[in-house]
């Protein structure tokens, strides 16, 4: 029997992200240590607030942001992978050497989807993680390999958004 997990939570619904800080929170509450890390996010996200004061809870963003990756200059792609490639090696480093019981990677399907990260590497990340380390991954449109290689899979699904009227994010809401 499997002493971790690896979670996804996908789909084009809002929530995702939601999902795995409420995750973080509730590894944290139970005394484990948690390292969090987010891809093509600016890092300012609320939650991320209360998440870096816990002990248990170790908070990696990225420096600099981007912006969409189809507005993207081939010159801002090149930078960009490097950019989340370093944010994905510490990551992992981080989970190895403080011996996290949670590694979150917050959209890492679009990191990957678009080559942002190493697939290759983070496949054998993935495979070959610590004994006991859970890891949870966000974003829309697992690639096939991430499906098969997870325990959890859970779609989040829109039915109905406010953005689609024309409203945009909401401090304490979406963000």
């Amino acid at each position: 029997m499997k002493k971790s997990c690896i979670h996804i939570y996908c789909g084009d619904g809002k929530g995702k992200s939601t999902a795995v800080m409420g995750l973080a929170l509730r590894a944290a509450g139970s005394g484990k240590k948690v390292v969090l890390t987010q891809f093509l996010k600016d890092g300012r996200s609320s939650e991320l607030i209360v998440l870096r004061e816990l002990p248990q809870v170790t908070v990696l963003t990225c420096e600099k942001q981007f912006g969409f990756f189809w507005n993207m200059t081939e010159e801002q792609k090149r930078e960009a992978r490097a950019a989340y490639q370093e944010l994905f090696d510490k990551a992992v480093r981080t989970a190895e050497e403080e011996n996290a019981f949670l590694l979150v990677m917050d959209e890492f399907m679009a990191a990957y989807n678009h080559g942002m990260i190493d697939r290759e590497t983070a496949l054998d990340f993935l495979k070959g993680r610590p004994e006991g380390l859970e890891v949870a991954l966000t974003g829309r449109d697992p690639a096939p390999e991430l499906l098969e290689l997870a325990d959890y899979v859970s779609e989040i699904r829109k039915v109905k958004h406010p953005f689609d009227q024309g409203l945009n994010a909401r401090k304490g809401i979406e963000m």
